[in-house]
């Protein structure tokens, strides 16, 4: 029996961590604020969509500040 080592896995890079964490924290925070205004709470809806927009200035300026890196 020969014993094959398993492959390494794949690392994440730091940019690609980023996109994909930026993307699902803003689709959480407008669903979230989707979700208060259904409900009738307006104060912490408006509060979700300005986080979702925070977040997306966050993400786009990662973006720009590591644009030499790839995402692998």
């Amino acid at each position: 029996m020969i014993f094959r080592p398993e492959p390494p896995l794949t690392k994440m890079s730091l940019k690609a961590f980023h996109l994909i964490f930026v993307t699902l924290l803003t689709a959480l925070s407008f669903g979230c604020a989707a979700w208060a205004f259904s409900t009738g709470n307006s104060f912490w809806g408006a509060v979700g969509i300005v986080a979702g927009i925070i977040v997306i200035v966050y993400g786009i300026y990662f973006l720009k500040k590591l644009k030499r890196i790839s995402y692998l």
